[in-house]
């Protein structure tokens, strides 16, 4: 049983280069989704929206893989962040945060099997949190992006990197700031941590 390696077949969205900026078109993927608010340092709710996250997303991978044949990685964390004001958004004041932590799922997962994953899931661990959690796709198209190596706290330059690039190129933000996390933060040194920050952009 060959594996999917989503991460690879889409390498030009989740190997971007840490040294420029570059333009992706992002196509339409399905997710599943989990919103909050709060510092994810701190919030509960944060914690295990990605524990609910993961546990399903596994035990979706699982159950395709036993019934249907297909194998596949399981894709990184990712997160949306935004505040009702964009003006008091900062790293340094996360307590005024929203956010959509979500997991990009394969094509070929149904709804039905979302919706089974969750059932498992629920029986397994009892997460509260698993009764917010939806599926839906997100359409994010034209962004910015860049690779970001080491701690969270230190992404300030390259998404200001980011916001010059677009605002140069003749184009607007949109849309809310998007990190991929591909890097375990409680297994990796925090200089080695790898972070795709991306922008939408019209």
């Amino acid at each position: 049983m060959a594996k999917i390696d989503l991460k690879n077949e889409l390498r030009e969205l989740y190997y971007p280069s840490a040294k420029q900026v570059t333009t992706v078109n992002v196509p339409v993927f399905n997710f599943l989704m989990i919103d909050g608010e709060g510092d994810p340092n701190t919030s509960q709710q944060y914690k295990e929206a990605v524990e609910a996250l993961f546990s399903v997303s596994y035990a979706i991978k699982f159950m395709l893989k036993k019934g249907r044949g297909i194998d596949y990685g399981v894709m990184p964390l990712e997160g949306l962040w935004w505040a009702d004001d964009m003006k008091t958004f900062s790293l340094e004041r996360k307590e005024g945060w929203k956010w959509t932590s979500m997991i990009m799922q394969p094509n070929h997962v149904s709804a039905e099997e979302v919706a089974l994953g969750i059932e498992q899931t629920r029986k397994k661990k009892g997460l509260k949190v698993l009764s917010t959690l939806r599926f839906e796709s997100y359409p994010e198209g034209l962004a910015a992006q860049i690779m970001h190596i080491g701690p969270f706290s230190t992404e300030q330059a390259n998404i200001k990197k980011i916001h010059e690039y677009i605002l140069n190129s003749g184009h607007t933000l949109v849309g809310k700031h998007h990190e991929i996390y591909l890097s375990d933060p409680r297994k990796t040194d925090p200089e080695k941590l790898k972070t795709i920050l991306r922008q939408p952009m019209k």
